[in-house]
């Protein structure tokens, strides 16, 4: 008989052209909107959650993303917070992956969007050493150099330590295998998207396949209830908030003038949709799931 308590795998197929999109949901993970959201006050942020029906503490939800096709290798863009993850909600993301049929073995890449441990403890197993044993993890230079090296761990701030010291233990697990780049095709159809902000290297990434695409933007919005409406509110672990606010209204504006297929780390599963203009902000706008369309 199996657990009723024990949740499911969050997995989720989607096509784009040849390709197909498989969302990933590693959890969630939750905090006062006190401690959570820069930007706008407290009581806002609150008011804004209980209005989207959401609770006054913020519950985030996190997905990493597995892209497969013809003629090609699995990847996967992120690894969610495998044996890193603080809570009992989170690390899913090797039950999900196992849900797909697709084995650690078999995944070619890992693209890496930023080096926050929500997006990379997966990439470590249960004894620390690599999960993905024939994978290269593909790194925006920016993002290494801010994080990896003996001169930043030593600089960093004794209350962030712990995450320069998480990203270069991840890391180090695939020396050999470390492709960083600044932008530009990283793997056939698939271009990386400099968005820094969030952290210096913070990396999205736009998916084609035939005349269809999807924007993967990571880390653009944590807080749909908060920050659609309100761009100009951030979260307290962007490590330039400034940069990272200009960031989400440059790519809010685009993405609802375009009409672009967007997907998002943690928007709430199953995570792709468009995004339109509401006000002086902007609503989300889930796209459309077909069953049996796989």
């Amino acid at each position: 008989m199996s657990d009723g308590s024990k949740p499911l795998p969050g997995v989720l197929r989607w096509n784009l052209g040849d390709l197909t999109v498989t969302v990933l949901n590693d959890g969630w993970f939750q905090d006062s909107a006190e401690n959570l959201v820069t930007g706008i006050s407290p009581e806002e942020a609150v008011a804004l959650q209980k209005s989207g029906y959401r609770p006054s503490d913020p519950r985030i939800t996190l997905n990493a993303f597995l892209i497969t096709g013809p003629g090609r290798r699995p990847l996967l863009i992120d690894a969610g917070y495998g044996p890193l993850a603080p809570v009992a909600s989170l690390g899913r993301v090797a039950a999900a992956l196992a849900a797909t049929g697709v084995a650690p073995a078999e995944i070619d890449m890992v693209l890496v969007s930023h080096l926050h441990p929500d997006h990379i403890g997966g990439l470590l197993g249960e004894v620390g050493k690599a999960r993905f044993p024939n994978a290269t993890i593909a790194l925006h230079a920016d993002e290494a150099a801010h994080w990896l090296p003996d001169a930043a761990l030593a600089g960093a701030p004794d209350g962030a330590k712990p995450y320069f010291e998480n990203a270069r233990k991840v890391i180090s697990s695939y020396e050999g295998r470390v492709q960083e780049h600044r932008g530009g095709e990283v793997a056939p159809g698939i271009v990386a998207v400099p968005l820094p902000g969030h952290t210096p290297g913070h990396t999205g990434f736009r998916i084609t396949s035939g005349s269809q695409s999807l924007l993967m933007w990571t880390d653009i919005v944590h807080l749909p209830a908060i920050q659609f409406a309100k761009p100009e509110a951030g979260v307290g672990f962007d490590v330039d908030g400034e940069l990272a606010r200009e960031t989400r209204k440059r790519i809010l504006a685009e993405v609802a003038d375009t009409g672009t297929l967007i997907a998002g780390s943690h928007l709430e599963f199953p995570a792709l949709g468009y995004v339109t203009r509401d006000g002086g902000g902007y609503r989300f706008v889930p796209e459309l799931w077909v069953s049996g369309q796989q």
